[in-house]
């Protein structure tokens, strides 16, 4: 149990019961807005020893505890004398002191943070199929392990029934979470997911290369609706739940109540279906495809456009990360996963990972005197190389700034590097060290240099950085 004197002082730290307005906590970390965060005393927090790091990100005050964050969460709010709230809650407390713009920016990311614990899953079951029937490697080293082991190969054919549910039927979740973020009825989402991956329609798969003879239709006399499936999209799924919000939000105005639960439901999903098949999803597919081109020409262009496109990601990741931006790109690499068959922003992100834990291992190193600060930077390296990235960004990377830097520095090369040798994931996932599990096996070789310059590029530049300062007596 966590000391009650240091709870105590976390509250006073933060301007004592008068400057908090709520309190929450996610897996690692306690959340609370306050009305002033200029008086919060940052030195005490440094010094206090259930505090591994603390930040502000979506006008929260966020205090980086660790596994034991739910404990002291009870206790906190026994000593500051207010009533649990939730994470949702609490957010929306928060949005009401910032921005038009990030308050969208929010709500974007949001969908597709309950969406985060299936596509992880699916990250792991891709990488696993690619072990077991994609790598000719094995036994006279052009086998696959399913071809020298056959009861695999049925394993191998299993695990595709969860992987289809993942990503080929993805829209169902986004269509699900866009409803329930927006305040839409749920089920309903649901069920226009459903209808957006129906079999029987067309696979999206297919369309791109179908001939439009070939294309099936539905005659309706006066206007013929292709019959074609939007497997994996996210942009077609994230835009019809939103219609079918408004289109929800806007009818309840004109029914009484006894018409809304049998008649409002099937008017919302009729013409919302009808919208998805004949301008949402035609419309968005064509955004998608110009998303995968704008990322091709920056990131699998010529040399110098590759260099720059991913000296920019590289770099410019983790500062998003601070932001809460960077889950948009969770929508990003869906879409290219669904209109290319891979995407090369995953491997980048995974990198990113990686280079914040190597830059807090020589923050380890470096202060190796101090057990605080070298446990605090072990622990927080080893949960960033397991795609976790917040204890060591937040609790030692920022908190010193120079290894901040040298974690961009390996970020970018190691960005570069990756980029120029075309290495593309199949899926997404896990991000850190096992974020290898879901590149493309062709890739394998030219993503392992690129893991190497993202370990040790950042302890270098870190390194070198710290005698830099020491000698400039700063």
């Amino acid at each position: 149990m966590a000391s009650h004197d240091n709870i105590k002082a976390i509250l006073k730290q933060i301007g004592g019961k008068e400057n908090l307005i709520s309190a929450a906590h996610c897996v690692t970390r306690l959340r609370v807005v306050l009305k002033d965060e200029n008086l919060i005393d940052k030195g005490g927090l440094d010094n206090n020893p259930l505090v591994k790091g603390h930040f502000s990100a979506g006008n929260q005050f966020q205090i980086v505890i660790g596994n034991k964050v739910k404990d002291v969460y009870k206790e906190f709010i026994k000593i500051a004398e207010i009533n649990e709230t939730s994470k949702d809650e609490i957010k929306i407390l928060a949005n009401q002191r910032v921005g038009t713009f990030k308050r969208g920016i929010g709500a974007f990311a949001e969908i597709f943070t309950p969406l985060l614990p299936a596509i992880l899953a699916g990250g792991l079951i891709l990488g696993a199929r690619n072990i077991i029937g994609d790598m000719s490697i094995f036994g006279n080293g052009t086998q696959k392990l399913m071809e020298i082991y056959p009861i695999l190969a049925t394993l191998h054919s299993f695990l595709w029934i969860l992987g289809e549910a993942i990503f080929h039927f993805l829209p169902v979740g986004v269509t699900w979470s866009t409803v329930k973020k927006c305040g839409g009825t749920e089920i309903l989402g649901i069920v226009l997911g459903i209808t957006l991956v129906s079999p029987q329609l067309m696979n999206a798969y297919s369309f791109s290369t179908a001939l439009p003879e070939s294309i099936p239709f539905w005659d309706f006399g006066i206007i013929n609706i292709q019959k074609v499936g939007y497997q994996a999209q996210v942009i077609p799924a994230m835009l019809a739940g939103l219609t079918l919000v408004a289109l929800e939000t806007w009818l309840k105005k004109f029914f009484p109540d006894i018409l809304k639960m049998i008649l409002l439901p099937f008017i919302v999903l009729f013409v919302t279906v009808i919208l998805s098949y004949t301008i949402i999803g035609p419309v968005s597919r064509e955004i998608g495809n110009y998303i995968a081109m704008f990322f091709n020409l920056l990131l699998m262009g010529n040399g110098v456009l590759k260099v720059f496109g991913s000296v920019l990601f590289g770099a410019l990741y983790a500062p998003l990360v601070i932001t809460g931006v960077h889950h948009t790109f969770l929508a990003v690499d869906l879409q290219l996963i669904g209109s290319i068959g891979g995407t090369m922003i995953w491997p980048m992100i995974a990198l990113s990972n990686i280079t914040q834990g190597s830059a807090a291992i020589a923050i380890a190193y470096i202060y190796r005197d101090d057990s605080k600060i070298k446990g605090i930077s072990v622990s927080s390296a080893l949960s960033a190389w397991l795609g976790v990235t917040e204890p060591a960004m937040f609790g030692v990377n920022l908190k010193y700034i120079y290894p901040f830097y040298g974690a961009l520095i390996g970020s970018a090369l190691s960005a570069i590097y990756c980029t120029l040798s075309g290495v593309l994931a199949n899926s997404i996932g896990i991000g850190g060290v096992p974020a290898f599990l879901a590149i493309n096996p062709r890739y394998w070789l030219n993503y392992i240099i690129a893991m190497t310059i993202a370990f040790v590029t950042p302890i270098l530049a870190t390194y070198i950085l710290n005698k830099t300062l020491k000698k400039e007596g700063k």
